[in-house]
């Protein structure tokens, strides 16, 4: 196996915003079937590229695979090959060997509904983090590269046909932080409605604006949840107040969801809503 065809794998599933895990010898005593850096790709489905010996110990580094991509967290393994009948497959000969197994993560694609000054706060903020961002808004004096030099992508057409022309993922964190409640009602109820498998979906908004949007919603018929998936208000409760400040707690939130997974993400959007339903009807 040519290691180019590994990373270049590793180029194309993040491109596509899809995870992976790359195992790697590191160090090797003793006489194994694989020279040392050696490596082996797993992919999001399961699937694989590359090897780093076969037998069981590529097995258990496959599920080790499987919980670095979940936890976006670096493991290493060790194997004592002579102590342990289990690895005697007729594929080692003995030895100690050390895999380093590290994540494959995506670049974060952020989608930002609304072109305004908060969105291009956001838009500021989130470029340092490290995120690629497409700006959507109906408004072109607004949506230009002018204000958004280093966008993805800029798309200046009615919400719903951008909306429609968006390939989202898993992956994608999306923002809606339009010039009005009517259009962020309206982005958020194609998401909703279209199942969008985002991997953070935000509004901007008081608690009262995110409950008065949440009735009218499920007056049309969406299910209460759907709405428990929805981040709003967006952003961290840091009393923030300007755009600046605004686009600080968005992006810090967006990080903690990126960097701490689905635990984090729970118990930030329970806290939301905890915060919504003291609020008085």
């Amino acid at each position: 196996m040519n290691p180019m065809d590994v990373y270049s794998e590793i180029v194309r599933l993040r491109a596509e915003g899809r995870k992976g895990a790359l195992a790697t010898i590191i160090n090797v005593r003793g006489s194994i079937p694989a020279f040392e850096t050696a490596k082996m790709l797993v992919r999001d489905d399961g699937s694989i590229v590359g090897t780093i010996g076969g037998g069981c110990v590529e097995a258990e580094v496959w599920q080790a695979a499987k919980e670095v991509m979940r936890n976006e967290k670096p493991r290493t393994l060790t194997f004592n090959l002579n102590r342990n009948p289990k690895y005697d497959t007729g594929l080692v000969c003995g030895g100690t060997l050390e895999i380093y197994v590290e994540p494959v993560t995506p670049i974060p694609q952020l989608y930002l509904f609304g072109a305004g000054h908060v969105a291009q706060a956001i838009y500021q903020v989130a470029r340092i983090a490290g995120f690629e961002i497409s700006v959507i808004d109906d408004r072109d004096a607004y949506a230009n590269r002018d204000r958004f030099p280093e966008a993805k992508n800029i798309l200046t057409e009615d919400y719903e046909a951008s909306c429609s022309r968006l390939t989202l993922t898993d992956q994608a964190f999306i923002v809606i932080v339009t010039r009005g409640h009517a259009d962020d009602m309206r982005i958020l109820r194609w998401m909703l409605k279209h199942d969008v498998p985002a991997r953070y979906l935000g509004m901007i908004g008081s608690e009262r604006k995110f409950l008065a949007i949440g009735k009218e919603l499920e007056a049309e018929g969406m299910g209460p949840e759907k709405m428990q998936r929805v981040m709003s208000p967006v952003g961290l409760d840091l009393g923030a107040i300007t755009p600046e400040e605004i686009a600080v707690s968005v992006v810090a939130e967006m990080i903690a969801v990126r960097r701490n997974s689905a635990a984090d993400h729970a118990h930030l959007a329970w806290n939301k809503k905890a915060r919504r339903e003291s609020q008085p009807s």
